[in-house]
This record gives C-alpha cells, structure tokens and sequence, in this order.
C-alpha cells in the first residue's frame, strides 16, 4: 500500500500488473497522483504496457543498466548529499592498499587461487578505533570517490553495448528516477523472481540499493526497494525463521563453534565506537533470550534452551540447492515437502527428481497431488526400483484456516477461516502439533539423542479434543509472537501481569 506515495516506480525484475495485482492497485493510485511509472524488462509484458516509459534490455544485464544509473546520478550530482554523507558510509576511509577491480586486472585486491584474503578489505581507523572519515567526500579513498571511480566506466555507450537499450532511452530513464534524489520525492522499485533467480541476484538488488542510498530513497514513504513475494505468506515464512540459516526474528542460526550461548551472543552482538551510532543491535541479546523462552519455557534455562537447538557445522550450507545434492548423495533418510514442488519449481529439476528416489521415505504435504509427490511417475522412473515411500497429507486452504499472513509491503495481517477444509484435510498447524506430540510421545517412551531437545518444548499451542486430535490454536501462537510476561513484572510504574 505505500508504493501509492511513491513519485517514481521502477519496475524491473518483476511484472506486477500481472503476478501481483494488489500491489499494481496501488501503482495505478500512485499514477493518478501524477507518479511515473518506469519498466525495463526484456519482455513486454503487462506491466510495460501501463508504464509511461518501457525499455528492453538483454536479459542477465541488470547490473550494467543500475551501474550506468550511478554513474549518471553521481556525474550529475543528483544524490541527495545530506543523506549520503550523514546516514551512509560514503563519508568512510577505506584501506588505501584496497585496489578496485580497474587498478587490478578486473578483480578486487587479494584474490589468490580463486579466493580472496580480505585484508585489505578494511577502513582506516583511528587510534580509538573509530572509523575515519571525510566529511567533504574528496578523498580519493573515501568510499564515495571510490564508488564513482569505479563505476565511471558504466557510460550510456557503454551500458548501450551490453544492455542493448537505446541511449536515449537510458537517459530519460536515469534522468526521471535521478529526480527523486530530493527531500520532496520518493522513488520506489520492485522486484522479483525476475532478479533473485540469478547467479548474480543477490548482487542485481544490492546495485539497487546503492541507487536508493544515493537518492535518500531508504526509510521514507514511497521509497525502498521492494521484494514482491511469491505468495500471500512467504514473507511470514521469512520473519518467523523458516529459512535454515536464521531464526525468528532474523537472529542467525548458531553455528557448531559457538558451544555456549555466551560465545553466541558475544559473536553475534555488534559494538561500535562511534558516539552517534544507535547500534540498536547491542540488544540481540534480549531478543535471543525472549526466543529461547519462547522455545523452551521454563522446562530449561536460557542456557540450556541453547544448547538443545540445532547448529550449523561451520563451513556447511543448508540451502536449497546443496539440500538437494547431500539428497542425491544418499546422505538423506526422510524429506518433508511443505507447501512446495520441488520436482519441477526448482534449478535441474531432472537431479532433484532422482535425489527423491533416494530417500526411504517422503511426506507430501499439499492440497493436491503434484509433481512432487509423484516424482516415481515420471519420465525415466522404475516404481519397482525406487524405494522411496510416499506418504501425501492433504491440508487445508488459505480460506480454510485461520491465522496470521504478512504480505510484501511487510504488513501483518489476519486471516480469518471461510469454510472447513475437505474430507481429512487439516490445518498446516493441525499436522504440526499431530507430529510433534507422537514423535514426544515416542522419545519419551523409547528415548534417543538430543531427547529433550524435543520433550522439553514449550508447546503451548493448542490441545486434544474430544475428536482424539490435537487442534492448533493460531491465536497462541499470535499472543506469543507480540511477546508476554511470565510472571508479575514492574516496567516503568505500571504492573504487567504475568500469564
């Protein structure tokens, strides 16, 4: 809903008018407004027949287009420079032995054998250890200067050569989004799949973010760079730590090397010396306490909560792709797909197929069947040689329960439940609590390694019924998201009451 306040809306690595109409609502109540609206896809797509300007480019070449934009906000000196020097790091002393991949055979200082020694990766400090910084933003080693040499080489001709977008279209683009560098307009992009699923995604909407620092464009309505999610709910996902690598709250999975949660937080909790820097962060502490209380109760201590949770093995990565080569490997025995198809939604959906073939066993949990769920069907499989077994839970619809969403304006919104689901369809959070009580059933009866990471869980979330099933309670699991006292607490005057 804020992109209505935007003044300016680039639409590049996404095509709202056609996967994500909600929001294209709000683009249109931003154009009645008067803001334009810009599209730069290698597809004409939806989305580039509402925009005032539309520009092709190669597709891949995202970042030669953005690096062209900086040269020219910076060359025409359209950066919002309050901003920049006073909430960003331009005004920062890099290492002068630092070399720019120009100076240096087209890499970054410090690569050896295809890895980088980071030594000189570093700012000038001083003798209390804060950074040093030039406030004029002249210095040849500040990180402003250093950014315009670098991407002095981005000219329209040459970004034309790469791109493949006309120059004058480059121009008028850069110039018109250049404009919202002001105290007085906002500029907003969004993206999507169209960026992220790229060898060089992450690095596609970081150049991005440089523009938007630039222009004053981070924190202010209308302005961001704004990630369209795939679902109504993915963002939830993302918030509440259904990634490998992070907990809820964004806090970072411990790693295997920090046994204690004393090691975790000194690691984890930023410091800084600057006098004017909030360091917010310095309370990451609090946050992971209020976690593992959240996780554990009173059943364990706070230290001891740390240490029933999985880590990471240092140097290890979890992620979807590397998930699925350990698969491959045999090295997996079971695999619950969730609200996924892995089969044919991911990269090399040929690998991940045979990867399915050797587990011993596989949940499905979906509304449907799908390709996942009947990887043992397709082209090139033998039944009788796959010794995966398939179990399929049919769950319910979003209409069909209730409970929390954010959507990708990071709103959180509640969802109410329309109608019962069908047959024997259950909530996510039905099959959850279902799982969790006979696996805590089971450790208590037969135990095993790690038992109290799961008999010991504050599972609060809903009871047995009369139906012999464990019904998941939404508004529990709402209560203690928003965070509760557990016992009688004096903040500041007033009583909380502990529940």
């Amino acid at each position: 809903i804020d992109i209505r306040n935007s003044d300016v809306i680039l639409i590049m690595g996404s095509n709202p008018a056609s996967n994500h109409p909600i929001a294209f609502k709000w683009i249109t109540a931003a154009m009645e407004k008067g803001a334009k609206v810009i599209c730069v896809d290698p597809r004409f797509t939806q989305s580039a027949a509402k925009a005032h300007i539309y520009a092709p480019l190669r597709s891949g070449t995202d970042i030669a287009f953005l690096g062209g934009m900086i040269r020219y906000i910076i060359e025409n000196k359209l950066y919002f420079e309050e901003y920049v020097r006073n909430y960003t790091n331009a005004t920062f002393l890099v290492n002068p032995e630092f070399k720019l991949p120009g100076d240096n055979n087209g890499v970054f200082s410090g690569l050896t054998d295809g890895k980088y020694d980071k030594a000189t990766w570093s700012y000038q400090t001083e003798g209390d250890g804060r950074i040093k910084k030039d406030p004029t933003m002249q210095d040849p080693n500040c990180v402003f200067q250093l950014m315009k040499k670098h991407y002095s080489r981005y000219t329209p001709e040459v970004v034309n050569k790469i791109t493949g977008t006309p120059v004058d279209k480059l121009i008028e683009i850069y110039k018109i989004y250049g404009s919202t560098g002001t105290p007085d307009r906002a500029g907003n992009e969004l993206y999507a799949m169209g960026w992220t699923q790229h060898t060089v995604g992450t690095q596609n909407i970081r150049t991005m973010c440089i523009i938007q620092l630039l222009l004053g464009n981070m924190g202010i309505p209308g302005g961001g760079v704004a990630a369209m999610r795939g679902e109504s709910n993915v963002q939830g996902s993302t918030d509440h730590g259904l990634l490998f690598h992070i907990w809820p709250g964004y806090l970072n999975t411990p790693k295997a090397s920090l046994a204690t949660l004393a090691a975790y937080n000194e690691k984890e909790t930023p410091t800084t010396k600057e006098p004017n820097s909030l360091n917010w962060q310095k309370n990451k502490p609090k946050y992971v306490a209020s976690f593992l209380r959240a996780m554990y109760g009173t059943n364990a201590s706070l230290d001891e909560a740390y240490n029933l949770l999985p880590k990471i093995d240092d140097g290890a990565n979890y992620s979807w792709l590397n998930l699925f080569d350990v698969m491959y490997k045999g090295k997996f025995t079971g695999f619950f797909a969730w609200g996924m198809n892995p089969a044919c939604s991911g990269a090399h959906s040929n690998k991940v197929r045979q990867a399915l073939t050797r587990l011993d066993w596989m949940v499905n949990v979906n509304l449907y069947d799908n390709e996942t769920g009947s990887f043992w069907r397709g082209p090139g499989m033998d039944p009788k040689k796959i010794r995966t077994e398939v179990f399929m839970l049919p769950c319910a619809a979003s209409i069909e329960k209730e409970g929390s969403i954010i959507n990708s304006g990071r709103w959180n919104q509640w969802r109410y439940k329309a109608i019962d689901p069908p047959g024997v369809a259950l909530p996510d959070g039905d099959i959850c609590s279902e799982i969790y009580f006979k696996v805590k059933e089971l450790y208590e009866k037969e135990g095993g390694p790690n038992m109290e990471a799961i008999t010991k869980l504050s599972w609060n979330y809903g009871t047995k019924t009369f139906d012999g099933h464990y019904h998941f309670d939404p508004h529990a699991v709402a209560k203690e998201i928003n965070g509760f006292f557990l016992e009688d607490k004096t903040v500041e005057n007033p009583t909380k009451k502990g529940e």
